[in-house]
């Protein structure tokens, strides 16, 4: 029987195996970067049987490379069994529960005699290359469920009958790796040999389904490449995201602090960390203003018929906090669009008003499992920098427009480079298909109008409209999702708002719901690790430390911080009896962007010796330059994104 794979055609036997079939096609070195097939939705081991519906023409037959995405799960998924095995082969009474692939590596969940720890690892990774070394082959049987839960209660797999007895299939997969058998849908690598390059990472408690009232697992993270030279470009990576770390860097630069005793999941901002929020939100406000928002305020606490209203008591509620006042329940806001519409609705609005666009830098509150709290990064207080724009139909596309040329400015300025997507409708939403098929329309045609590029996130829109999301790339090249662009025709028409039109009467408006950086606390989280807390200039907290070489220079340094600041220059005189190499260190380590530097010559001649953060030095400037330095400094990024913006 023909079949052609990457334009080669090819005489199989029928019951051929896919390894067969692509070795037929495929130049040597080709194939031996294969580890499965495709055929349409399906991905196969080599040692399954070609598909009749490859023969028949339906599906075509395609190679799955080690390094592409499909390979790398397959090689992640296939170490995490390879680990699970060196751990029997070691520890033989530990028994195991569940070992997916994850996003660039993967794990395995164990129950062993005793908790595992780091120090483990060393003897894991041997066995591991011991069997690695031995290319042993994964293969692939399918048993009756009924069989398969009386195979594993006979090697004491109680986890394994658990999942077991819990499936509705009659028939299930096992995969073999020596004497190691796990219950797996595939698929797998031909054979362990693929499995060179990885590295056990660490080791965390995990409760046996996410339940708290089961046992408590070991879970080994691992993760593993196609190649050595990514796996160390991997582990590099890891290394400098410890060395950045938003929460070590915080309490480093005494930005921040938690006190989880009394406020699990808020955050105690510190002067330093206060300063670089003002700074932001007080940019932020302006920014709005020059492009035509007004800024208004909403209570935290609205009842719980409004919420019902809205539909969030139905949809958010596990996801919100609700108290009591006087026998009345009251939801603590999640989000600040209710109070918007009511402050639009407070008054008859002309359709010659419109677009009318609120900007609120609202503190929200959100419910976080204890688990996922994690720094500046997922908190339960936050300030979001939220907008709601009401407009007629007809000016939605160019709102929209203004949106995205606001988020390109804003990442721009930032430095990270992004990506646009928009998420359609979740299983779980309200409103008229009609409605959400409207405002999906609307957000692509913006897109498409600018020949903007952008992906399709499937089901991932709010429960009351479809979305833009704008996702950022950082130095580290992490992915973060930031802003949001949300089009909503349903909650307009349940809070009845309404404008006169040119026609007399009453016509509903659209709202778009957005926020750019989102969550204050989580940009700036991000923004510490984007930047290794190296500030912008414009943004730092202390933007010049004045250091003196001795105390009889004090005095000067003292008139010098005098100056700088009545110039808008932020700076501080450090006049600690240290020598100036301590003073000058201490300035660079608190990613001070300049210091300045006086000893006699330029108490003699006013001026003072710059250097910069990074050990550059710009020798003896004036004081008047050094405030035109700073000054420009502070310019230069919104110059270069064109937004004429000057700190003074």
């Amino acid at each position: 029987m023909n079949i052609s794979i990457e334009g080669n055609s090819i005489d199989l036997a029928p019951g051929a195996s896919c390894g067969e079939a692509l070795k037929a096609a495929l130049s040597g070195k080709r194939y031996k970067s294969c580890v499965a097939a495709r055929a349409g939705d399906l991905l196969l081991d080599l040692a399954e049987a070609v598909p009749a519906a490859v023969f028949e023409g339906g599906e075509r037959l395609e190679p799955v490379s080690i390094d592409s995405d499909a390979g790398l799960e397959i090689l992640r998924h296939s170490a995490a069994h390879v680990m699970a095995c060196a751990v029997q082969r070691l520890f033989p009474k530990a028994r195991v529960s569940i070992g997916p692939a994850i996003e660039k590596g993967f794990y395995y969940d164990f129950d062993p005699p005793r908790p595992f720890g780091p120090d483990d690892f060393a003897a894991i990774e041997a066995e591991m290359r011991h069997i690695a070394a031995a290319a042993v082959p994964f293969a692939r049987r399918e048993l009756d469920r009924e069989e398969a839960i009386r195979f594993f209660e006979q090697k004491g797999e109680n986890y394994k009958v658990e999942i077991l007895r819990e499936l509705e299939a009659d028939r299930v997969s096992l995969y073999e790796l020596a004497e190691f058998t796990d219950l797996c849908r595939g698929p797998h690598l031909p054979h362990s040999g693929f499995v060179r390059a990885f590295k056990l990472l660490s080791v965390a408690g995990a409760y046996w389904r996410g339940d708290e009232k089961n046992k408590m697992l070991s879970r080994i993270y691992g993760t593993a490449f196609a190649e050595e030279s990514e796996l160390k470009t991997y582990l590099h990576r890891l290394e400098e995201a410890r060395r950045r770390d938003h929460r070590k860097l915080g309490r480093e630069l005494d930005l921040f602090d938690f006190h989880e005793d009394v406020a699990p999941g808020m955050v105690f901002w510190h002067p330093r960390g206060m300063l670089v929020r003002t700074i932001l939100e007080d940019f932020l406000r302006k920014e709005h203003l020059k492009r035509g928002y007004e800024l208004v305020q909403g209570p935290q606490l609205l009842r719980r018929e409004l919420w019902e209203k809205s539909g969030h008591y139905d949809n958010y509620r596990e996801n919100m906090y609700f108290t009591e006042i006087e026998g009345d329940a009251y939801g603590i806001k999640p989000m600040n669009c209710l109070a918007h519409m009511l402050i639009y609705g407070s008054a008859l609005r002309s359709y010659r008003e419109l677009p009318v666009r609120y900007c609120e830098l609202g503190v929200v509150h959100r419910h976080e499992m204890s688990g996922a709290l994690h720094g500046l990064l997922r908190v339960r207080q936050f300030t979001q920098d939220d907008a709601h724009i009401i407009c007629r139909p007809d000016q939605l596309e160019e709102e929209i427009i203004g949106i995205i040329s606001l988020v390109r400015d804003l990442f721009n300025l930032f430095g990270f480079s992004y990506k646009l997507g928009v998420a359609t409708r979740p299983e779980k939403f309200i409103g008229t298909i009609e409605a959400w098929d409207r405002a999906t329309a609307a957000l692509i045609q913006a897109l498409e109008r600018l020949g903007l590029p952008y992906l399709i996130y499937e089901g991932d829109g709010a429960f009351y409209g479809p979305k833009i999301d704008g996702r950022v790339t950082d130095s580290l090249e992490r992915e973060w999702q930031l802003s949001t662009i949300q089009c909503d025709f349903t909650l307009p028409e349940r809070f009845d708002l309404s404008y006169i039109a040119t026609d007399g009467e009453k016509h509903r408006p659209v709202m778009l719901h957005r926020a750019i950086l989102g969550s204050l606390e989580r940009f700036i989280g991000i923004l510490i690790e984007h930047t290794a807390g190296a500030f912008p200039t414009w943004l730092a907290p202390e933007q010049a430390r004045v250091v003196t070489v001795t105390e009889k220079h004090d005095e000067f340094a003292r008139q010098v911080e005098k100056t700088l600041n009545a110039a808008g220059v932020r700076a501080r005189a450090d006049l600690r009896n240290e020598k100036l190499g301590y003073k000058v260190r201490a300035a660079q380590l608190e990613k001070i962007p300049y210091v300045l530097v006086i000893g006699d010559k330029e108490v003699e001649s006013a001026g003072v010796n710059v250097r910069l953060r990074g050990g550059e030095t710009l020798g003896h400037k004036e004081i008047a330059e050094v405030i035109a330095l700073i000054q420009d400094d502070s310019a230069a990024p919104f110059k270069q994104g064109g937004m004429n913006y000057r700190f003074a």
